[in-house]
């Protein structure tokens, strides 16, 4: 996986992560909701078959939990794509995630 774009945008309630790949068509998205300045919910995440397996996914989570670390977050992971990225590697996301 090279040259993912990842741009993060937001409202005060709502948030929205979008990647794109040159040369690939679509883009991938991951929802989160503030719940209060310390805690986000991951919505949802949806990867168009266009990027399937490209590891875009993935990146965009690792932009979250990485985004989230920055500003002292905890994430609850109601999407199951982050739920079972989380429950993959759980010690090393104790502080960031929220069960």
């Amino acid at each position: 996986m090279t040259d993912v774009n990842i741009i993060f945008t937001e409202t005060e309630t709502k948030g929205r992560y979008a990647a794109t790949q040159p040369g690939v068509k679509g883009a991938a998205e991951l929802t989160i909701s503030k719940v209060t300045p310390t805690l986000i919910i991951a919505d949802h995440t949806a990867v168009p078959d266009s990027m399937r397996g490209l590891g875009i996914g993935r990146a965009l989570v690792d932009r979250l939990i990485a985004d989230a670390r920055a500003k002292r977050q905890r994430i609850v992971p109601l999407c199951p794509f982050v739920r079972a990225h989380a429950q993959k590697h759980r010690e090393e996301l104790a502080d960031v995630i929220q069960w």
